[in-house]
């Protein structure tokens, strides 16, 4: 698919670029760096993602290119990271979004080769088993003879790291290892990236102590085998501007001793239920899926409109019979 997707990028001139509403290190950085790939071929390129750009991504150099205005007439869509409806259900809503989607050409690149395609419109996919979408995105380029320019190799590294936990999940290959030895000779600079990362992972006083408020919150059921924490919209309200809440917590919930996956569920006011999974087994797409989400096995998530209760007693009987196949 490697050649069909070169030759549909080759044909269109004016290309948006698509994240999923949960954007992450990976698709910022495929999609910046596809933005600057494609912007040295002399394609007009717009980033489009319904929501704002989380500010603890915002040491992402360019993240402030990514509009939530939906573009007006393009040649080409392409997703990024994601094959599933539900993670585009908000841009699907917008008006002429769906329309525009069904009557012109769309590209999915992703690495989640196992999620189910949910996309109820014609579409082309690159889908390539790699430790995350950027990992394809530098194949592409490679085999297109694109350039990659000093900014489109921090991008790309950038989206390696972030979904490979820097390089240490089990989905990490030596091509990944190459491909970041590669991106690093093309300009990036592991060391800039890393202090800027860390100066927006800096966190005031008060969202320690929130911090300290969400751990004791955390539940435990199936044995201690699954944590989970509920984070309501005043919660979302009041600290995700500054932190992602779920990311305060999730890591430390999977490094509990016996907790084989960790969830952490947000309620809207408007009935939406979102959760985030974190695993030691692979079985988080398993999970997910079981909700119309997905991602990776180590690492998904899930989005829909359901009482928290309801969903929680779906989330224990899932996980329970994801560990019971795993095992």
């Amino acid at each position: 698919m490697f050649d069909e997707t070169i030759q549909l990028i080759t044909d269109a001139r004016r290309i948006v670029v698509i994240q999923a509403e949960n954007p992450d290190g990976d698709s910022i950085g495929s999609s910046l760096a596809l933005e600057e790939i494609l912007g040295d071929l002399g394609k007009d390129v717009t980033l489009f993602c319904e929501i704002d750009v989380p500010k603890y991504l915002r040491y992402i150099r360019g993240w402030d290119r990514v509009t939530n205005d939906w573009p007006g007439q393009f040649d080409l869509a392409i997703i990024v990271d994601t094959t599933s409806e539900t993670l585009l259900q908000k841009t699907l809503t917008l008006p002429g979004a769906r329309h525009a989607l069904e009557t012109t050409q769309v590209l999915v690149i992703d690495h989640h080769t196992d999620a189910t395609d949910e996309l109820q419109f014609a579409h082309d996919s690159l889908l390539s088993e790699a430790v995350a979408t950027g990992e394809v995105i530098y194949e592409l380029a490679t085999r297109a003879n694109w350039a990659i320019n000093p900014m489109a190799a921090e991008q790309l590294f950038i989206s390696i790291m972030a979904d490979s936990l820097g390089l240490t999940t089990q989905a990490t290959t030596p091509k990944s290892y190459l491909t970041a030895a590669q991106l690093v000779e093309l300009g990036a600079v592991p060391a800039d990236i890393e202090e800027r990362r860390r100066e927006f992972m800096k966190k005031p006083a008060d969202i320690l102590s929130y911090k300290a408020d969400l751990i004791k919150r955390i539940e435990y059921h199936l044995d201690g085998r699954l944590a989970t924490v509920h984070i309501p919209w005043d919660d979302i309200a009041q600290y995700s501007d500054r932190y992602n809440p779920s990311v305060l917590v999730l890591d430390e919930m999977r490094l509990v001793e016996g907790v084989e996956v960790a969830c952490a569920i947000k309620t809207y006011p408007d009935g939406k239920l979102t959760g985030k999974l974190r695993a030691n087994r692979p079985i988080c797409t398993t999970v997910a899926g079981y909700f119309g989400g997905g991602g990776h096995p180590y690492a998904a998530g899930f989005k829909l409109h359901e009482e928290y209760d309801q969903v929680m007693r779906e989330l224990i009987d899932a996980t329970a019979k994801a560990l019971e196949a795993e095992a």
